[in-house]
């Protein structure tokens, strides 16, 4: 899962509208804003499989930390109790703690069976929708396109950045996914770490765009 990912990002915003979008990536995207730095530094593992799944070439070995439920609930609660100490604003709070969650939730549909519910376990569970790749890309754009609708919906440009950095951030992520999905396999594990910390651009990206729309409906804090 990817660009359903940002569409939990995107969709957030109605719930909470005083949020900045680029909050709600980094909240929807946490697990995977992290993994990248666990693999970098080995703790943990992911091996490159051609056809271990019909979407991706990625096994998955060892993420307890990054993508375990029990980690993924702490986490969550962790990224919330930041929030409120920061704002005192305990639906927000709990908006972003569901959005670390979600990501999980999200994994669990597409993911072969190799998520594990706690660190140490020997359960990994996964729906496997990434044998089915239509389908997959199916779940994909709805997530993400009802997402964006939302966002849209709730927002307005109040200058050329709001309108055409939005449009540029949306078909950036289309051509990232294009390429993973059709693309050769990466060429190893370091190069999948490197790469996996660019996503933050997306979440600095969407600050930027956030801050150049106003919000449709008035007086909401």
């Amino acid at each position: 899962m990817f660009l359903g990912h940002f569409g939990i990002g995107f969709g957030a915003k109605k719930a909470a509208p005083g949020l900045s979008l680029g909050l709600l990536f980094l909240a929807a995207q946490f697990l995977d804003l992290i993994w990248p730095t666990l693999l970098l530094f080995k703790i943990e593992q992911v091996e490159i499989i051609p056809g271990i799944s019909k979407v991706t070439p990625l096994k998955f070995t060892h993420y307890p930390i990054s993508h375990s439920l029990l980690m993924v609930i702490f986490w969550s609660l962790l990224v919330g109790v930041i929030y409120w100490l920061m704002k005192k604003n305990i639906k927000y709070a709990l908006v972003l703690a569901l959005c670390v969650i979600s990501h999980w939730l999200l994994d669990l549909i597409v993911h072969i069976p190799d998520l594990p519910l706690y660190p140490g376990s020997s359960a990994e569970v996964g729906m496997g929708l990434w044998n089915y790749p239509w389908l997959t890309i199916l779940a994909e754009g709805i997530f993400f396109t009802a997402g964006i609708l939302i966002y849209i919906n709730k927002t307005k440009a109040i200058n050329a950045v709001g309108k055409y950095g939005l449009l540029t951030l949306i078909l950036l992520l289309i051509l990232i996914y294009t390429v993973n999905l059709a693309g050769p396999p990466p060429p190893d594990v370091s190069a999948i770490a490197w790469t996996g910390h660019l996503q933050w651009l997306f979440v600095l990206f969407a600050f930027w765009i956030d801050r150049n729309r106003k919000l449709v409906t008035a007086n909401v804090k």
